[in-house]
C-alpha cells in the first residue's frame, strides 16, 4: 500500500532534475576552490578574506537551513526550490561585480541563504516520492549528483580561469540555475504545503549567532592571537549562546531542532560520520588547490584537473554505495568509508613540495572513495532513523550537518595551517609572511636571486602546514570510525511510532 502511495509515475525523470539542481549548488564551491589564488591576486584577499568568502557561503547555507526547511514545507517544496534557485543565481551575478572582499563575502551570504532553501526541498521531495524500498537507490543517484558537480567543478574553474578573470566561476551559475528552474517546472511534481506549526525564530537567531561567533573566533585567532581578549570573548560568546539555544530548544513547544533526536545513537553517529567527512573534505581542498597552483606551479585548468580523482571515485563510490551498504552494512559503510578518508588524509600529511603529481591523486581518490562511501547510507540512516512527522527537519539537518563540518573544516583546518605558516615564517618581514599568495605577490616584484630563496621557504612552509593541517583532519576522522565501530547499536525492530506512513501530499503539477 505504502508503494503504491509514494511511487510517483514521473519519479526517475523528476529525480534527475532534483540532481542537476544539487550540481548547480555544490559545482559553485568546487569552482571557488580553483579561483582561490585568482581572487587572492584579483581583491587583493588575505588568506583570513579566503577563508571567509568560502564559509560566509557555508554558515549562511547551514544557518538558515532548518528554518528554510520549516518555510519550504509551508510554501509546497517545489515552489522552495524555484525560489532557492532564483535567490542564489540573483546571488551569482552580484558576486560576480564585487570589487572588494566585503562585496563578495556579502553576496556569498545571499548565495548560501538560497542554497538553503534548495537542498531540504530536495529531500524532501524525493523522501515523499520514492518508497522506502526505492529510497537507497535513489539516495544514491543524489549523492552521486554531489560528486558530479565536485568532478566537473574544478576543472570548470581551470577552463573559465585560462580566459576570463575570477568572475566568470560566478557567471557560470546563472545558465544552469536557469536550466534548473525550467526543468523543474516541468518535470517535478508539486507537493502540497505542510502545517509546520510556529516558526522558531529565536531557536535560529541563536544558533546563527552561536556558530558565527565560533567561526569568527577561531578564523581570526591567527591574526589576534589564541589569548587575544577578542578571541576569548567570542569563544566564550559561542558557548553561551549554544547552551542558550539547547535550552530553549528543550524548553520550546515546537522548537526549530528537535535535539532529543540526536539520543538515538543511530542518527547521532550517523551525523557525525557525515559531519567529519566534510569537515575533512573542506578543510583539505581549501588548502590543496592554493597548493597545486602556488606551489607546484600549476595553471588553474591543470590544477582544476588534478581534482578529477578526488571526484571521480567520489562519483563512483556513491553511485554503487546501495550496493557496498548491502554487503558491508550501514555500520560497516560507515566505519569503512572514515577509514579511507582517515588513510587518505594521513598519507596527503606527508606530502613534499616535489611530490609527484600521481602520488598526489592517489590519496585524494582514496579521501574521495571514502567519501562517496558514506555519503548515502549516512543520509539515509539520518532519515530513516526519525519518525515521521520529523522527517522534514531530519532532511534539513542532513544539509546542516554536511555544512556546519565543512565551516569548522575551513575554519580549523585552515586556521592551523595559517597560524604554522605565520610562525614559520615569523621572520620573513612584510606581507610575504602572512599568507602564501602574499609571498609569491611580493617575490614577483623581487630580483630573482631575492625571490628565489624567499619562496622555496615559503613553499617549504606552506607544505608543512598545510601536512599538520591534513594530520588534524585525519586524526578526526580516524576517531569517529572508532566511536561508530564501538558505539553504533544494531538495527533492531523499528518502534511503531517511527514506522513510515502512508503519505497522500503528492499533487500533479
Amino acid at each position: 500500500m505504502e508503494a503504491e502511495l509514494m511511487e510517483h509515475p514521473r519519479r526517475w525523470p523528476a529525480l534527475g532534475v532534483l540532481s542537476l539542481t544539487l550540481v548547480a549548488v555544490t559545482l559553485d564551491n568546487s569552482v571557488l576552490n580553483t579561483a582561490l589564488p585568482s581572487l587572492a591576486r584579483g581583491l587583493s584577499a588575505t588568506t583570513a578574506d579566503l577563508q571567509w568568502i568560502t564559509d560566509a557561503y557555508t554558515l549562511v547555507f547551514a544557518a538558515a537551513l532548518i528554518l528554510a526547511g520549516s518555510l519550504g514545507a509551508r510554501l509546497g517544496a517545489r515552489r522552495a526550490l524555484i525560489g532557492g534557485l532564483v535567490v542564489f543565481a540573483g546571488g551569482s551575478a552580484a558576486a560576480a561585480l564585487s570589487t572588494s572582499p566585503a562585496q563578495l563575502i556579502g553576496w556569498r551570504a545571499l548565495m548560501g541563504l538560497g542554497a538553503a532553501f534548495v537542498m531540504p526541498a530536495t529531500l524532501a521531495i524525493i523522501t515523499r516520492m520514492f518508497s522506502a524500498a526505492e529510497r537507497p537507490k535513489a539516495f544514491a543517484i543524489w549523492s552521486a549528483a554531489a560528486g558530479v558537480g565536485i568532478l566537473i567543478g574544478p576543472a570548470t574553474g581551470g577552463l573559465l580561469l585560462e580566459h576570463f578573470s575570477w568572475s566568470s566561476t560566478f557567471w557560470i551559475n546563472i545558465p544552469l540555475v536557469v536550466a534548473a528552474v525550467i526543468a523543474t517546472a516541468l518535470a517535478v511534481p508539486a507537493i502540497a504545503p505542510q502545517r509546520t506549526g510556529k516558526l522558531d525564530l529565536l531557536g535560529a537567531l541563536l544558533s546563527t549567532a552561536a556558530v558565527a561567533a565560533l567561526v569568527d573566533a577561531i578564523i581570526e585567532a591567527p591574526e589576534r592571537g589564541w589569548t587575544a581578549t577578542t578571541t576569548v570573548a567570542e569563544f566564550a560568546l559561542a558557548g553561551l549562546l549554544t547552551a542558550a539555544f539547547v535550552g530553549w530548544e528543550l524548553r520550546v513547544a515546537e522548537p526549530l531542532v528537535q535535539l532529543r533526536l540526536f539520543a538515538n545513537r543511530r542518527f547521532g553517529l550517523a551525523a557525525l560520520a557525515l559531519a567529519v567527512t566534510f569537515f575533512a573534505l573542506f578543510g583539505t581542498l581549501f588548502e590543496l588547490s592554493q597548493f597545486l597552483q602556488l606551489v607546484h606551479g600549476y595553471s588553474p585548468l591543470v590544477a582544476g584537473l588534478g581534482a578529477m580523482p578526488f571526484a571521480v571515485a567520489m562519483a563512483t563510490t556513491s553511485a554503487t554505495s546501495a550496493i557496498t551498504s548491502r554487503w558491508l552494512g550501514i555500520t560497516g559503510a560507515l566505519v569503512v568509508g572514515l577509514l579511507c578518508v582517515a588513510a587518505g588524509l594521513g598519507a596527503l600529511a606527508t606530502i613534499e613540495p616535489d611530490t609527484a603529481f600521481a602520488i598526489i591523486a592517489a590519496e585524494t581518490a582514496l579521501v574521495g572513495a571514502g567519501m562517496g562511501l558514506l555519503m548515502a547510507p549516512a543520509s539515509l540512516e539520518i532519515t530513516a532513523a526519525v519518525p515521521v512527522r520529523y522527517a522534514a527537519m531530519a532532511s534539513s539537518l542532513n544539509s546542516v550537518i554536511r555544512e556546519l563540518g565543512g565551516v569548522l573544516g575551513i575554519a580549523v583546518v585552515g586556521t592551523v595551517v595559517s597560524a604554522f605558516y605565520r610562525s614559520t615564517m615569523s621572520a620573513t618581514p612584510g606581507v610575504a609572511g602572512h599568507d602564501l599568495p602574499s609571498a609569491h605577490a611580493v617575490a614577483a616584484q623581487l630580483p630573482p636571486e631575492v625571490a628565489g630563496p624567499m619562496l622555496d621557504a615559503a613553499d617549504r612552509a606552506f607544505t608543512d602546514a598545510m601536512n599538520r593541517g591534513a594530520l588534524v583532519a585525519s586524526t578526526t576522522a580516524l576517531v569517529a570510525a572508532l566511536l561508530v565501530l564501538t558505539a553504533m547499536p544494531r538495527r533492531g525492530a523499528q518502534p511503531a511510532s517511527e514506522v513510515p506512513q502512508p503519505r497522500r501530499d503528492l499533487q500533479p503539477a
